[in-house]
This record gives structure tokens, sequence and C-alpha cells, in this order.
């Protein structure tokens, strides 16, 4: 199968968003007083953070309160008395400048932008995933950019990848294949919306999903040969 639209996700797929995160998360924090408990901090932050997003991926929380909520519940967990939407704002402000990639996204982007058109498809913030690509030396071989808050939909809903669709320069569902790292988000979104898919999965994790990718890797080098056969 030929390919000539690669449509990846990007946060733990070209960009180590957990790296960035927890750099980020601890270095807000420390600006704004926090000296101790950051881990845990930390830890409960992805908690309350994992499940704002579900909520918001089954359209029952909005992204402006999920934006502050999830500093609220952890400084209300701890006994810490800071405004969260001061948190919120200085975290988001500093997110786009913490940029991580991940091992050979710079090398793949380059090889696969020689060979047809690359387009991001994320859930997320709209200004900051923008500038953290642009932060990132990926921004010459992507395309579009295509954002869940932009959109009004998120990833696995079939009207983001409808929306996705419509940013490509040429858009065929024979030659199109997403890659991402979440089954239920991305891998489920390109199957309702009949297009293949590539599991990147650096972990090995197994899941129990009824559904499955087309392909599955766990080293982003993997695409070139896996392109070739």
């Amino acid at each position: 199968m030929a390919y000539d639209l690669f449509l990846f996700d990007l946060d733990d797929t070209l960009l180590d968003f957990k790296e960035s995160e927890r750099r980020c998360f601890a270095a807000v924090l420390q600006s704004l007083g926090v000296r101790d408990r950051l881990d845990e901090l930390y830890h409960q932050y992805q908690i309350e953070n994992r499940r704002l997003w579900a909520l918001f991926e089954e359209a029952k929380t909005s992204k402006e309160h999920l934006k502050v909520e999830r500093f609220r519940r952890i400084f209300e967990n701890f006994g810490i008395e800071i405004d969260p939407h001061k948190a919120s704002d200085h975290y988001l402000e500093a997110l786009p400048e913490t940029v991580v990639l991940m091992d050979h996204a710079e090398e793949i982007c380059k090889w696969l932008a020689e060979r047809g058109e690359i387009g991001i498809i994320t859930n997320g913030m709209h200004a900051v995933q923008i500038k953290r690509i642009e932060n990132s030396k990926l921004a010459p071989y992507i395309s579009f950019t295509s954002v869940s808050e932009e959109c009004g939909y998120a990833k696995p809903d079939i009207r983001f990848f409808e929306h996705s669709a419509k940013m490509a320069k040429k858009f065929h569902k024979e030659s199109a294949v997403v890659i991402g790292d979440r089954m239920e988000t991305d891998i489920l979104g390109a199957q309702n919306f009949g297009l293949r898919s590539c599991w990147f999965n650096p972990e090995k994790t197994k899941h129990n999903f009824s559904f499955k990718a087309d392909y599955e890797i766990s080293h982003l080098s993997e695409i070139q040969s896996l392109l070739k056969r």
C-alpha cells in the first residue's frame, strides 16, 4: 500500500509530552513558591488531568474548565493556597517553551515529507500545540495541524477526522494513514473514519480492545522499513 498522507498524533508520538510536562510542571510550581513534594504533586496532577481529558473526549466537560480544574483539585488535596487560575495561566505560557522530541522524530518527519504530506491531528489547546510545533525542529516538515479545540470535536469523534481531512492538500482514504500512541483515540478514530492506522507502542503494552491497528511499531524509525515493504 502506497501512502501519501501521514496523520500524526503529536503528544507522546512525535513530542515527548510526558517529559515536557514534568519539567514544565515542576518549574511553574517552584516559581509559585512550592518546593516540596513536587513528585507527589505531579503524580496526582497526571491522574486528575487524565480524568478530565477523558471527560472532555466524551463531551462531558469544557476545555476552559479542564485547564483550571486540574490545578484546583491537586491544590485542594495537598492544602496548597495558590490560585489555580494563576497556576494554569503560568503553566500554559511555559508549556510551549518546554519541547522534547521523541527519538527519531525529526529524522522520520524529514523522510516522510519528501514522500508525501504530514498533518498533525491532536486533542489539545490550539495556541499551545501550534507554539510547541513552532519551537520544535519539526515545523518545516508539517503541512497542517488539526487541533480539537479549533475543530470543536476531539478524537476519536469522526467529525474531528472529517475536519482534519479537509485541511489536507489532497485526501484519499486509501492513501492516508494515522500514526499515534493511543488506541482509544488515534486508532479507534482512524478505524471509525475508514483509515489505516499504525499504533506507536514504545513500551510494547498489551491491550484488550476489540479493535486493532493495521500496523504496530515500538520505534519511529521502524516507519521507514514498514512503508518500504
